[in-house]
């Protein structure tokens, strides 16, 4: 597994076990500063990738009082992983394996876990199948039901892309697309978001994540709700749970998430304003409900 050393962190590469070359960034404080602290995984959205928590990775690694090492994978088609060639691959099963393949490889028995959108929703299978990593889980932003509409609106806004011209226009395109729900967010975020989303190809942004991921998308019937994972939720229920659900979201209700806190009585639940889906979680109060909620963790 060779490593390389960059911005506060190291790049990881391990294998899949079909053969994929996959990447992880591992912010690691040392082990003295972090001697005591489980370590924070980190599970990005349906075609995000590490850059999306580089910020907050960085505030905890380099926390004065509780610095903790931090490690955030790109699922496979996304980042710096490789492309599956067998696109029937990017699936829920196939990519909770990848994650429970990527803790052995980097030497983590047992984490905290956060999982943005469709990395919390592999976070049910894991707490299902292999609970044994799980000390404790934040979702972002996603519960055991998904609505159709902000499915639709995933699909709509990655099928129908522009590849823009230049970063300006790259944070102008999020800026249309998602300014209506993020109204917190201001010039510098956009760019900083065009930034967590593009890769710099050396002829302007191009979409970090394989294109089939988004043509899946085409052939979801959304005129059926998709199938929910209460079941999976369950067993989610069995560990200390932080849910951040964005104020302007349409991808998790706040009936949906209303039921998670009546399963779960202990769930502890912070609204992102003036965001919608996902909320970043470098911004505003949610760094200290992180760091608040880390701290009654191991």
């Amino acid at each position: 597994m060779p490593d390389t050393d960059a911005g506060g962190f190291q790049e990881r590469f391990y294998t899949s076990f079909d053969g994929l070359t996959l990447y992880a960034r591992d912010y690691r404080p040392g082990e003295a500063a972090s001697e005591g602290r489980l370590p924070v995984v980190c599970l990005p959205g349906l075609t995000r990738n590490t850059r999306d928590f580089h910020p907050l990775a960085l505030l905890l690694s380099r926390d004065t009082t509780a610095a903790r090492r931090v490690i955030a994978l790109d699922s496979r088609g996304r980042g710096n992983s490789a492309w599956d060639e067998n696109k029937a691959n990017y699936n829920l099963a196939v990519e909770a394996s990848d994650v429970v393949t990527a803790c052995a490889a980097l030497g983590v028995e047992r984490a905290i876990f956060i999982g943005t959108s469709r990395g919390g929703l592999i976070l049910h299978l894991i707490a299902a199948t292999r609970p044994d990593l799980l000390e404790a889980i934040i979702l972002n932003d996603i519960g055991p039901v998904i609505e159709p509409e902000g499915l639709a609106r995933i699909r709509d806004y990655l099928n129908a892309r522009r590849r823009p011209a230049n970063w300006n226009d790259a944070a102008d395109i999020l800026n249309e697309n998602h300014g209506a729900s993020f109204t917190a967010l201001g010039r510098e975020d956009w760019r900083e978001m065009a930034r967590a989303i593009y890769r710099d190809t050396g002829g302007g942004p191009v979409a970090d994540f394989d294109p089939a991921i988004a043509e899946a998308l085409k052939s979801v019937d959304l005129s059926q709700p998709p199938p929910d994972l209460w079941g999976q939720f369950e067993s989610l229920c069995r560990f200390p749970l932080m849910l951040i659900r964005g104020e302007n979201t349409s991808l998790l209700s706040k009936e949906t998430a209303d039921e998670m806190a009546r399963r779960h009585p202990n769930l502890i639940w912070h609204a992102a304003e003036g965001q919608g889906h996902a909320p970043l979680l470098h911004l505003s109060s949610i760094p200290a409900a992180i760091r608040a909620f880390l701290a009654t963790c191991g």
